[in-house]
């Protein structure tokens, strides 16, 4: 009944009376997700009397009225089939101001017909194929660039950059040929990573170092919504990276890792958005070259260093360590190095871990990206160590029992998981400096036997990447414990079903064995 009556008035009334009874379809049907399959004729016939109206001289707020029931319709795979034709799709882009003859965007009447025409062809382009076809031909992709150029630095329409980068991020995930473009003919990364920059309003210090306000205001909501989509486009330019990284772009992925490490240490409108954001800081990250991953640390400013000195005074002996590891107010220390990002890194993995789920989607991301931090940037890897395997002093309970970082992690060594337990695995092995005995000190051989079964290390030894030789220094209490260690101890079952050691199994199989010769 409301489309029947939508449709007569689309097809027969004035602009007012069509604005006022779409609004009415808009606000009854706005979280409308599935559609009746009785009504689909009617709702295709509304679509392409929309479509009919738009192209005449009607009223901005008619014309936003008629994009948002466009929107809500265009959620039904199945209307759209008639209606994604080549012209309907150049109404939107034409209203979208994505027609290369738009130069500017200066009247703020128009932000919201802009908008709801970026939302219906995020609709359309996820829900139809030939949509997706029609975006090539329209070369689609070039437009969406050049309209984010128009307001990379404007603030007041961030939500059509919002929309512009949702469209952009769809586009490359469905087609691997406008990631190609986007990449070099559109030269995408830069723009993409100015996004970030004006999200963030970063302020640059050097060359990769940006200042840090750790008392500012959290980003806007508006500002990481922006962030969030401009990350999950570069995720996709930038997906097969590692693969054919070229010197010449070291410059540019090493700007846009400082501007993920800016990402890492700001936070969003809540807890969840800012662990959102972080969550796609640290997928684009493992997209990164490693070798420009070393911008995520940096050298101590003046400011920063003459406050360390004065923190080491004013600390006890005890909240410091042996490397020199001090957790002031506001930054992390390590070596004379900042290690505020690294440290976000593995707050966000222990987080991940906490949450018990989804730890494939949710976990290996951000251990794998430790991983290869900690191979190949020694800083990284050393404080890593500090942090997730201390000077061991608990040495009465099992490595798996307990709350600390490393007792989760060596939990996770025995994962049901195959590719949770080798990442966790291979992130403690490298802490280890790939050395048998040290990860066996840390894990239990138990724990590890399932990777060094898989490189061939029962026996001992080291893996094959080279690490420097300091070394590894005991503790008082693991000194003592040493010599009294059983890394080895052959079990059996008993015959009640339970496992003990083999010897007392066979002392009992051979108890039960005389009983039974007796007996006969």
């Amino acid at each position: 009944m409301d489309e029947e009556r939508a449709l007569y008035i689309v097809r027969a009334g004035e602009a007012g009376a069509i604005e006022r009874v779409l609004r009415d379809y808009s606000d009854k049907h706005r979280a409308t997700f599935k559609f009746e399959s009785t009504d689909e004729d009617k709702r295709k016939k509304l679509c392409e009397g929309i479509f009919k109206v738009l192209v005449k001289d009607i009223p901005t707020t008619c014309q936003v009225s008629c994009l948002e029931v466009l929107r809500i319709l265009s959620r039904d795979k199945k209307v759209l089939v008639p209606v994604t034709t080549k012209e309907n799709m150049q109404i939107l882009l034409r209203l979208a101001k994505l027609n290369e003859s738009d130069d500017s965007l200066e009247k703020a009447s128009e932000f919201p017909v802009i908008v709801e025409s970026l939302k219906c062809l995020c609709n359309i382009v996820f829900n139809s194929q030939m949509a997706q076809q029609l975006s090539l031909d329209l070369n689609l992709a070039a437009k969406l660039c050049n309209l984010l150029r128009k307001c990379k630095d404007r603030k007041f329409i961030s939500d059509i950059k919002c929309f512009d980068l949702r469209l952009l991020f769809l586009l490359s995930l469905l087609h691997t040929d406008i990631r190609s473009q986007l990449r070099y003919e559109l030269q995408g990364l830069p723009l993409l990573t100015q996004i970030l920059e004006s999200a963030f309003s970063i302020k640059w210090t050097d060359e990769y170092e940006s200042a840090i306000d750790h008392n500012g205001p959290p980003l806007s909501p508006q500002e990481t919504d922006c962030a969030i989509e401009a990350l999950k486009a570069l995720f996709n330019v930038t997906v097969d990276s590692w693969k054919v990284h070229k010197e010449s772009d070291s410059h540019q992925f090493r700007v846009m890792a400082a501007v993920l490490r800016h990402c890492l240490l700001i936070v969003g409108p809540t807890e969840d958005k800012t662990e959102e954001l972080h969550s796609n800081a640290v997928n684009l990250l493992s997209n990164v070259p490693v070798s420009c991953l070393d911008v995520l640390i940096c050298p101590l400013t003046h400011e920063e260093t003459a406050q360390e000195a004065t923190t080491l005074d004013e600390l006890p002996s005890d909240k410091t360590d042996e490397e020199g590891t001090v957790l002031q107010s506001n930054t992390m220390v390590y070596n004379g190095m900042n290690m505020e990002a690294i440290h976000v890194l593995l707050s966000f993995m222990e987080k991940r871990i906490d949450k018990g789920s989804s730890y494939r989607e949710g976990l290996t991301p951000v251990l794998s990206l430790l991983t290869e931090c900690s191979r190949a940037h020694r800083n990284i890897r050393k404080f890593l160590k500090d942090q997730v395997l201390p000077p061991l002093r608990d040495v009465t309970n099992r490595p798996e029992v307990g709350s600390t970082v490393r007792n989760k992690l060596v939990r996770l060594m025995t994962h049901v998981d195959l590719g949770v337990k080798q990442i966790a695995a291979e992130f403690l092995f490298v802490l280890c400096k790939e050395r048998v005995d040290s990860l066996l000190k840390y894990t239990g051989y138990g724990n590890a036997a399932g990777l060094l079964a898989a490189r061939g290390l029962l026996a001992g030894g080291r893996g094959d990447n080279w690490y420097s030789e300091d070394e590894d220094t005991d503790t008082e209490e693991y000194k003592n414990a040493k010599p009294k260690e059983e890394l080895l101890k052959p079990m059996g079952l008993k015959p009640d079903g339970t496992i003990t050691p083999l010897e007392e199994a066979l002392s009992q199989y051979s108890v039960i064995e005389e009983t039974s010769s007796d007996t006969d």
